[in-house]
């Protein structure tokens, strides 16, 4: 079924903005989880000191800021995202990191404005499924790498693997008449088959090198910041939980949770899977 791109944009945009201040308060609980996430990123990026990085669905900071401590203040990095609110956050953190070699810029990643092969690198985290033209955008990451340059994204794997996602998502189906998810729909799965985004990328002119699913594990300290955290930072569930009526949203509340809760002690711990891909600009 075709989509309307730039309204799948213009809501992305909305519903981002929105979450801004729940990235901005849980970012720092996020990194503790999965911020090896970021440097597994960087290194199938292949980052070096004074190279010249592109991050792609920047949000609130990550991971940025950490590619601007790998490249030094001889290299510099550039985030881009479609959110003012989480361009705000993250030109803030830069600020208090003292980082002058990395900004922050509003942008739509399937259009970017940037010079032909003027980037070392390309990195994006939890982005690249949320595009409404991958393909375009893919274009747009070849064009701007130089030659022997890098992309690297990392998405989220298949659902059966993410159930910290999947869990509130099904408990709200039974309140909503939602249609079954669209493989080929923007969305939180929607890169998570194996060698989808390598053949997309592949099909743009970059050479595939690595496509592999890295199986971890998420904890919370409890079923209420499993929930609270969730809630804000997650648009797509954000979204789905406004459309409850304040009953429904207090017995869908108490069923996520429910479902969470261990069996002994109060921390939660779900596994979850990313899904790291790489190419090379020939």
């Amino acid at each position: 079924m075709a989509i309307n791109a730039q309204a799948v944009i213009e809501t992305q945009r909305t519903d981002w903005n929105r979450a801004a201040s729940g990235w901005d308060k849980w970012d720092a609980k996020l990194n503790e989880r999965i911020g090896f996430g970021n440097h597994l990123l960087l290194g199938f990026a292949q980052l070096r000191r004074g190279q010249r990085v592109l991050d792609l669905g920047s949000g609130t900071g990550y991971p940025s800021l950490v590619a601007a401590q790998v490249v030094g203040k001889d290299g510099h990095v550039l985030g881009l995202d479609l959110a003012e609110n989480m361009v705000a956050v993250a030109k803030r953190r830069a600020q208090e990191a003292g980082f002058t070699h990395v900004e922050f810029r509003t942008a739509d990643v399937c259009a970017l404005p940037e010079k032909d092969a003027s980037y070392d690198a390309v990195i994006s985290r939890f982005c690249m499924m949320f595009l409404p033209r991958i393909p375009e955008a893919l274009k747009e990451i070849a064009r701007v790498l130089k030659p022997g340059g890098y992309f690297a994204a990392a998405v989220w794997s298949a659902p059966d693997k993410n159930s910290h996602v999947t869990i509130p998502m099904e408990v709200m189906r039974r309140f909503l008449d939602l249609p079954a998810p669209d493989p080929e729909q923007p969305g939180i799965f929607h890169l998570a088959k194996p060698g989808k985004l390598a053949g997309m990328a592949e099909s743009a002119g970059l050479q595939p090198v690595a496509d592999i699913e890295i199986p971890t594990e998420t904890a919370w300290e409890s079923a209420d910041e499993y929930f609270s955290s969730l809630m804000e930072i997650a648009a797509p569930l954000q979204t789905l939980f406004a459309k409850l009526s304040p009953a429904q949203q207090k017995e869908a509340a108490a069923e996520i949770k429910r479902h969470v809760s261990p069996k002994q002690g109060s921390k939660v711990i779900l596994p979850s899977a990313l899904r790291l891909v790489a190419a090379r600009k020939r």
